[in-house]
């Protein structure tokens, strides 16, 4: 009985976020409702109002880029591997995904949200992302900068970078893919003091 509850859910936030790709939050309740397959009545069994239905699209979009991205290591995994790990991590989540990826840059531009919402919404991905850039850099090995601002530049600099490489309709090679996640490595990296001659 209760699948095809969680069934029907599913398939309104998942019509909800092709429109909200496809023409932004000025879909109607009865665009989500035909592209769902539902009654328009029906998405009010799920969901008091567009606000809460929105707040069930950021939901879900939070727990698909965390599956994605947060991943516990044991103490023997080194910082350095960690990042790295999360760097690649999150050029796949962006790059696998062009929807999901449209999707996840559109609601954090356009927030029908307030923004203390928001952040309790993408809470457990930022906490993960400051907790290990925080890690890293205590244990050394990043600059000295401010985490949060260190996570935010990765994901930024992930998410545009794809955004423009996606354009022209070709796959993304592996050695791009390298060349991005080194990029965005020796951004933050802290810098090996250099040798001074004698």
């Amino acid at each position: 009985m209760d699948a095809p509850v969680i069934d029907k859910r599913e398939r309104i936030l998942s019509a909800a976020s092709d429109l909200i790709v496809k023409n932004g939050l000025q879909c109607s309740m009865a665009e989500i409702a035909q592209v769902a397959g539902v009654a328009t009545g029906t998405l009010y069994i799920y969901f008091a109002s567009k606000e809460e239905m929105v707040r069930g699209v950021y939901q879900r979009l939070t727990a698909k880029v965390g599956s994605s991205l947060i991943i516990e290591h044991g103490p023997e995994v080194p910082h350095e591997t960690r990042v790295r790990r999360y760097i690649d991590d999150y050029i796949r989540l962006i790059w696998a995904d062009p929807e999901q990826a449209i999707l996840f840059e559109y609601l954090s531009n356009i927030p029908l949200l307030q923004p203390g919402e928001l952040r309790s919404l993408f809470a457990p991905v930022t906490d993960f992302t400051t907790k290990i850039f925080t890690e890293a850099h205590a244990a050394g090995v990043l600059r000295d900068f401010d985490p949060d601002v260190m996570g935010a530049y990765i994901g930024g600099g992930i998410r545009n970078t794809l955004k423009w490489r996606r354009a022209d309709g070709s796959p993304l090679t592996e050695l791009e893919r390298r060349q991005i996640a080194e990029m965005c490595w020796s951004a933050i990296a802290r810098e090996e003091p250099t040798a001074t001659g004698g």
